[in-house]
């Protein structure tokens, strides 16, 4: 299974943030997938793509130009998607993942979780996207799409949603899951 990993690309968050990207790339290369992420260095980005080359996995890399023009590239992957710009990134790294995960991040990762979820609801794809919550990370998010939901502009039961979980390890189970279905 190919899986998207949406992250932030910061190297200033807390050590306890960049762990969870060693421990899904290490996961996700031991258990036979292949990470698809942005291409860049840099925070939870440079983490998880590490840990995956570190335990012989394979990573795809979709880097924009600017990215490479900022001296940002990852050097590591085993193949390496050079696009014009983030929206050609987006949909390329949609067409090439089997599924989505989100970890904590910032604008980038918003843009591109919401993104999924968009094309997701107009039925563009049927992939489905995991967003880790991880210590409530993402709880504001999940109020709004409350108050969303409560004044009728997301649909009770929406055919396209996110899946939330709150810890590595239900996330892997998730995954584990979608690989047997």
């Amino acid at each position: 299974m190919k899986i998207a990993v949406y992250c932030s690309a910061k190297d200033i968050i807390p050590e306890e943030y960049l762990r969870l990207g060693d421990e899904l790339g290490t996961w996700i290369a031991r258990n036979g997938h292949t990470l698809v992420y942005g291409g860049a260095t840099g925070g939870l980005m440079s983490r998880t793509s590490s840990a995956a080359i570190a335990a012989h996995g394979e990573v795809i890399g979709v880097v924009p130009q600017r990215i490479i023009a900022a001296g940002r590239l990852a050097l590591h992957c085993s193949e390496l998607h050079i696009v014009s710009s983030m929206a050609e990134r987006k949909q390329t790294m949609r067409d090439v993942a089997d599924c989505f995960v989100c970890l904590p991040g910032s604008y980038g990762t918003l843009d591109e979780m919401y993104d999924v979820i968009a094309s997701g609801t107009v039925g563009e794809h049927h992939k489905p996207i995991y967003i880790l919550n991880y210590k409530g990370f993402y709880d504001g998010i999940r109020r709004q799409a409350e108050d969303m939901r409560a004044l009728r502009f997301l649909p009770e039961q929406e055919a396209y949603a996110p899946i939330y979980v709150t810890s590595l390890d239900e996330l892997t189970a998730q995954l584990t899951n979608s690989v047997a279905h």
